[in-house]
């Protein structure tokens, strides 16, 4: 009960900031109708339970599952069963996570079913796959993360120049989106358990990281490709309209319950799948272990329906409704400044992002504090919103403006800082954007660019992910650079001292 408390503690200090914001700017700025003002704050209820009861799932039964067969699948020897294992796991997983559903359905609603929901949904799950299974074997070569992630990132800007500006912003919010509530735990304990066979603890700790951010390269990679099939060409798009106050809160909720239950079953079913299949011919635990994670797994459903039930029900309508009224005023400056907000505190709520703090807590042995990195994740986010609602105000501004030089910079300061923030940033990447992002900060965003005359819903809509997936890459590899600074420093402290100290005994 100590555990969920303290979840529940960490949760309320998450959500509470967006729900304050929201309430400030109904009672000032912008005026919501009564029921969609409900409906969030029914949604907000949810979501600090339902992300409670997730996360600590999560420890209870997914994190044990990846690490063991992280664990079974390098034991085996062999590349094939790695490979295929891999191949198969990535597939699944990615189709799997809700938060791609959500993105690819609202690509399909906004282009009116020019991009198909199904069609992206493969493509980002192909394409998932294999940069899995080369990620999985990357750990086991001792290939530097360096190198891999400026050869993919390479290989993404060459086909860039091929793709339309509306296909390349989705694919890069395809690479944040894919990587959610689900996707993130199980590769970050299957990334673990494969570096923990491994000898030498300073390589296992690198090695930690790094397969979610590699794996979120194959989703840029799966549209691209798809973008080609569909010839690349100008996808119109309309924002469909969304209006709580029309219907009955009990409706607005009870009508999702039944698909989010089952979405979210479909979401778990692989894991499960996988979980049993090892148990059976590798784990053979015992009944009282197997009982804990079949337990984890229980909470981890029950969590995220409420979760999703939550965000649905009440956070998107709201996002894009705050979005038109913002922008709808005379001045900009509320737009940029909510957008700013919106992504310090939007963030904190991720569930993916607590996972991978917790672990690197864990992981470096508390020599790099999760509250730092929690801090630095928000300033990053939140420079992001704000960069996306200024691409929107101002014409001239394109998507790759800011992609170009951003990762061009993450490549080069993955060079001075140690392997294991290299990981850890591209990594956080991927977390970053999540449920609460793809959700709550997109609508918003997309409201504004609804209503600005100058901008596309499309092109300028989506693109935002995009951003929020970078900007946490260049945060994190900044903290890395303070962190071998410190490090240097305090070795060179330590040797003054001891030589110090040697000359006295002398």
């Amino acid at each position: 009960m100590n555990e969920l408390a303290g979840k529940l503690k960490e949760v309320l200090a998450s959500v509470l900031p967006i729900t304050f914001i929201v309430l400030v700017l109904h009672f000032t700025l912008s005026p919501l109708e009564p029921n969609m003002l409900y409906a969030f704050l029914i949604g907000s209820a949810l979501v600090i339970i339902g992300l409670t009861v997730f996360l600590f799932g999560i420890d209870q039964g997914l994190e044990p599952i990846g690490r063991g067969v992280g664990n079974a699948i390098t034991h085996s020897n062999s590349y094939a069963v790695i490979i295929t294992v891999s191949l198969i796991l990535g597939f699944f997983i990615s189709y799997a996570e809700p938060d791609l559903h959500i993105l690819a359905n609202q690509v399909d609603s906004v282009t009116s079913g020019q991009f198909d929901n199904t069609l992206m949904v493969a493509a980002v799950s192909i394409g998932i796959g294999v940069m899995m299974t080369f990620g999985m074997l990357r750990i086991l070569k001792n290939i530097r993360l360096k190198y891999v992630f400026i050869g993919a990132y390479a290989l993404i800007f060459i086909l860039s120049f091929f793709s339309s500006p509306d296909f390349l912003a989705i694919a890069f919010d395809a690479s944040g989106a894919t990587t959610g509530a689900i996707t993130v735990p199980f590769m970050l304990a299957l990334a673990a358990g494969v570096s923990a066979v491994k000898k030498g603890s300073k390589v296992s700790e690198a090695d930690s990281f790094g397969l979610v951010g590699i794996s979120s390269t194959g989703a840029i990679l799966g549209v691209l490709v798809a973008g080609f099939f569909l010839k690349n060409g100008k996808l119109d798009g309309v924002l469909p309209e969304a209006d709580i106050s029309s219907a009955g809160l009990l409706y607005t909720y009870s009508s999702k319950l039944l698909d989010i239950a089952w979405e979210s079953f479909l979401t778990l079913l692989p894991i499960i799948i996988v979980y049993i299949v090892f148990q059976l011919f590798f784990f053979k635990q015992k009944k009282r272990k197997v009982i804990d994670i079949t337990r984890g797994i229980v909470f981890t459903y029950a969590g995220l329906v409420v979760f999703l039930l939550g965000v649905n029900g009440g956070f998107m309508a709201v996002g894009t409704q705050l979005g038109l009224q913002l922008a709808a005023m005379d001045s900009d400056v509320p737009v940029l400044i909510v957008a700013l907000l919106l992504g310090l505190t939007t963030v904190l709520a991720e569930p993916a992002v607590h996972v991978l703090t917790n672990q690197v807590e864990e992981v470096t042995g508390g020599s790099v504090r999760r509250r730092l990195v929690l801090i630095f994740l928000s300033v990053a986010v939140g420079l992001s919103i704000f960069m996306s609602a200024l691409r929107i105000l101002i014409p001239g501004i394109r998507l790759w403006m800011y992609l170009l030089p951003g990762f061009g910079l993450a490549a080069l300061l993955a060079f001075f800082v140690p392997d294991l923030f290299v990981g850890m940033a591209y990594d956080a990447g991927g977390v970053a954007s999540g449920p609460m992002t793809a959700t709550f900060s997109l609508a918003f965003v997309q409201g504004v660019a609804a209503h600005v005359p100058t901008a596309d819903v499309v092109s300028d809509g989506f693109g935002m992910i995009a951003i929020v997936a970078m900007m946490p890459i260049i945060a994190i590899e900044l903290l890395g650079a303070i962190y071998k600074a410190k490090s240097i420093k305090a070795s060179k402290g330590s040797v003054i001292k001891k030589q110090s100290t040697g000359g006295k005994h002398g």
